[in-house]
């Protein structure tokens, strides 16, 4: 069995794992506070897994509600140095079909309330994020897709929106115009946070609609959102299986060294509390 932890964190119809071996629910206190609910701990085809649905049990919290950093922060206290993130999203181009899977590898942010960041209060870093998804996990995935002979896209930019509402029909044209794929709420601040915790991230992203600017689709609705999304979950649960029996990603990344060289702050001038509240993630720094 590997030693290694997979992180998922389940989007919009992805409530649980299916297949968990010694499944155990563990309740986690972070220093940012409360994470969306319980993580579910066990092992999936050999692999270790702790998993973690998005908006908590029973879907219970808006995108923008979501403790992203308590979420990311409780992961990385159970050992976790990889996580998938399962989200859906709206297609931007006509070739991402409905029901296609999609692995981005760039995002917009467009977020406007989210803390984005577990720094501050004395001490300052700058992570480099010009690569903002793990080419390790991306290329693992999208073997398992293509092994499963699933439709999916890659090399693909997502914007990320605040929401809760959907685009207007102007800013839907305005992403296309930008060159964007597809349009989701919640892969950012995740990925900027498992970046500064020195986890490898991707997104599983599936295309449930064709956001609002196709003039021949029904406009998106949630209802329609629920409908696709619950026919292809199954391909979701399947990919995780798959990725569990290749874990861990072969290759080499820096996203588990992303810290080294961008603490700007003076070791001596963080105040002992920001030092205690980042202990879990820079402590290898402080000593």
């Amino acid at each position: 069995m590997s030693e290694d932890i997979l992180g998922v964190i389940g989007g919009t119809g992805l409530s649980d794992i299916e297949g968990l071996e010694g499944a155990e629910s563990k309740e986690i206190e972070t220093p940012f506070g409360k994470p969306s609910g319980a993580y579910l701990c066990g092992t999936l085809q050999g692999t270790r897994v702790a998993f973690l649905p998005r908006h908590g049990p029973g879907h219970v919290l808006m995108p923008t509600e979501v403790n992203y950093r308590a979420n990311i922060h409780g992961f990385r206290q159970l050992g976790v140095r990889y996580i998938l993130s399962v989200s859906a999203v709206g297609s931007l181009k006509e070739d991402i079909h409905p029901g296609d899977m999609v692995l981005p590898s760039q995002f917009i942010d467009r977020t406007r309330v989210r803390t984005s960041t577990f720094f501050g209060g004395g001490a300052v870093a700058h992570v480099q994020f010009g690569d903002p998804v793990c080419p390790r996990m991306v290329e693992t995935l999208a073997g398992v897709l293509k092994e499963n002979r699933v439709r999916y896209h890659t090399g693909c930019t997502y914007v990320a929106m605040e929401g809760p509402a959907f685009s207007t029909r102007a800013e839907s044209e305005l992403y296309r115009s930008w060159g964007a794929d597809v349009i989701g709420m919640t892969s950012i601040p995740e990925a900027k946070l498992a970046r500064e915790a020195e986890i490898c991230y991707a997104t599983l992203a599936l295309s449930t609609d064709y956001d609002c600017w196709h003039q021949t689709a029904e406009e998106v609705s949630v209802e329609a959102v629920i409908q696709l999304i619950a026919r292809n979950i199954a391909v979701a649960k399947q990919t995780i299986a798959g990725l569990c029996r290749r874990f861990p990603p072969g290759g080499s990344c820096k996203c588990q060294q992303a810290l080294d060289g961008a603490l700007l702050t003076p070791l001596e001038l963080i105040p002992d509390e920001t030092r205690k509240r980042l202990e879990v993630l820079a402590g290898r720094f402080f000593d």
